[in-house]
């Protein structure tokens, strides 16, 4: 299961590295009732690039560890799986 959610994070910051814009506007309408007077700033864009860069590389350092220690039990690991 954590895995699923480490590949969907990084999945979403795939998304966001590659359609920042598109991906400020989705969160502009949903945020926002009404998102057409909403004018972001020009370093939004480069804070959602940051972002995508910053998930994709927590995603991927998480799927790695997971996959390395896959031999070794999580209680070694100090995982609490309740």
């Amino acid at each position: 299961m954590r895995n699923h959610l480490r590949l969907l994070i990084g999945l979403l910051g795939v998304v966001e590295l590659a359609a920042p814009r598109a991906v400020v506007r989705g969160a502009t309408r949903v945020a926002y009732r009404e998102s057409g007077d909403a004018e972001p700033r020009d370093w939004v864009y480069t804070a959602a690039r940051i972002e995508g860069a910053v998930l994709t590389t927590l995603a991927l350092v998480g799927l790695y560890r997971s996959a390395t220690a896959a031999g070794v039990p999580d209680d070694e690991h100090g995982v609490d799986e309740r």
